[in-house]
């Protein structure tokens, strides 16, 4: 099945509305749907590199948007909501997390893991919704939703823009980790600027 769905959202990157099909991907992948929107955004900016700004731009706003969607499946449709949290088999990991976070360390702790979701190759879906389970700080969820999926396809959509098919060769074997550890750098960097902030001030 994900192969067929990678297979079509290729297609749809080479469609002549392919603009739509990626505001429509990007919107889903960050509620229900399993493919990342970075598999558009490849072809896309590699075929019309002077539009990587635009496609970035795309990708991040309906993302964030979709993220919302998430938010709202998990504050106020929870059965629904678990259906998929289920289908991505993080059940437990979801239950232990809201039973782990309270309410000053899980703030913070959330604050990293969003991040991180948003960023990385962990399935956004499923944090967007136990955001909304949990009754994080909505502001700031979209705040760190912006910021992370951002960042995310502006090094995906430049990349692509800067080194073409060489980059996509790279992805293909390393893509995963390459974003894993690029979060974890950013969320240590910002960490020590935070404690520094705090020590001085």
């Amino acid at each position: 099945m994900f192969t067929q769905l990678y297979n079509k959202c290729l297609k749809l990157a080479a469609h002549k509305n392919s603009d739509y099909f990626l505001a429509i991907v990007s919107f889903l992948e960050s509620s229900v749907f399993p493919i990342p929107p970075d598999v558009m955004i490849a072809p896309m900016t590699i075929a019309k590199k002077n539009k990587f700004i635009k496609f970035f731009l795309i990708a991040t706003i309906f993302s964030v948007l979709g993220g919302m969607l998430g938010y709202v499946l998990g504050a106020y449709f929870l059965d629904f909501a678990m259906n998929i949290v289920e289908f991505y088999n993080y059940e437990k990991k979801v239950l232990n997390l809201k039973n782990a976070l309270t309410q000053d360390e899980g703030f913070y702790a959330w604050l990293v893991i969003l991040f991180l979701a948003g960023f990385t190759p962990l399935p956004y879906k499923v944090f967007t919704i136990v955001s909304g389970l949990i009754g994080f700080n909505f502001p700031i969820f979209i705040l760190i939703s912006l910021i992370s999926r951002g960042l995310r396809f502006f090094i995906v959509s430049y990349l692509f823009f800067k080194f073409g098919d060489t980059f996509t060769n790279f992805m293909k074997q390393h893509g995963h980790k390459w974003f894993t550890i690029i979060g974890i750098i950013i969320v240590f960097i910002s960490a020590i600027f935070y404690l520094l902030f705090k020590f001085y001030v």
